[in-house]
């Protein structure tokens, strides 16, 4: 059943963006050895399974407790298509995808009034082009371009959507290069840019349309790439997020992303295909609710 958000609760618009925008607007996380540039002339289908947690509410760096910021719990896990192509543009290394989700947002403790989503998410795609690659010094830089396409179903009478009705666009840089003989370090930083959403009724604290804008948010993670040997890979990542505050009807509302999380990873290569596993979570948050669990599991096979 669709729900309004209670007019009680309109002062606390801020809170119910967060909940939704902020908490999904980082910027794209990497993998180990996604920097190192690919073959060309190859397919690749991925299939990925995501599970996220967010609970305690932040405000300008203090745990915020009335309600309905008491016990928040919201839920999401996504599966994801993605069909990969290879190939080169003037000698240089080249990769194309298109990614289509399928997910649900689910509430619970104090936020369970308010009604979760199930559905299709917006189809993405992406492009990235290697400037220089060597192979034999294992030392890469890539440039990357994303675009986010609101193709999902969305409703303006409830916080919580799949689909966020918007268009969003993302830049990204990355370097990688060996440190000793088995473990590399990669760097990559990248910029998002959000559309506007006109819709934005019950997800700002409104039972009519209101203006939605959020300020380009920009994200860096590094960390080391240790290849334990022929099969398996390990690292570690560390993220620097910043940006992304958000307006309403051109009213700035204060909520600055500032926030630093980690992320472990593991893949497996193996003859019927790679398998990867990531755990993170947030370590510290000025603004929104606080990602407690992200696991992320993939299989990425040729065809």
């Amino acid at each position: 059943m669709k729900r309004y958000i209670p007019a009680s609760l309109n002062g606390l618009a801020s809170l119910l963006f967060l909940a939704l925008w902020c908490g999904s607007a980082y910027g794209v996380d990497l993998q180990p050895n996604d920097i190192v540039a690919p073959l060309p002339n190859k397919n690749y289908l991925s299939l990925s399974y995501q599970n996220s947690q967010n609970t305690t509410f932040y405000k300008n760096g203090s745990v915020v407790t009335t309600r309905p910021y008491g016990n928040p719990v919201i839920d999401t896990n996504a599966a994801f298509a993605r069909v990969s192509t290879t190939y080169e543009i003037a000698s240089l290394p080249g990769v194309s995808y298109v990614q289509l989700p399928y997910g649900s947002i689910t509430t619970a403790g104090s936020l369970s009034p308010y009604a979760g989503d199930t559905g299709f998410g917006d189809i993405s795609l992406a492009t990235a082009i290697w400037p220089y690659s060597n192979r034999e010094s294992r030392t890469y830089l890539g440039v990357a371009g994303y675009f986010l396409m609101p193709t999902s179903k969305y409703s303006n009478q409830t916080v919580f959507n799949v689909g966020e009705n918007r268009y969003k666009s993302d830049i990204q840089m990355g370097f990688q290069r060996p440190i000793v003989d088995s473990v590399d370090a990669a760097i990559a930083v990248d910029t998002m840019w959000y559309g506007g959403n006109s819709q934005c009724a019950a997800l700002c604290g409104s039972t009519t349309n209101q203006s939605l804008t959020q300020k380009p948010l920009t994200t860096i993670q590094v960390g080391p790439i240790y290849k334990i040997n022929q099969i398996y890979t390990v690292a570690v990542t560390y993220f620097y997020v910043a940006g992304g505050a958000t307006l309403i009807n051109n009213q700035y509302q204060n909520n600055v992303i500032n926030t630093q999380r980690y992320l472990l990873s593991g893949q497996a290569h193996t003859p019927i295909g790679r398998f990867s596993l990531q755990y993170g979570r947030d370590m510290e948050i000025k603004n929104g609710f606080m990602q407690s669990r992200l696991l992320l599991a993939r299989y990425s096979v040729e065809f």
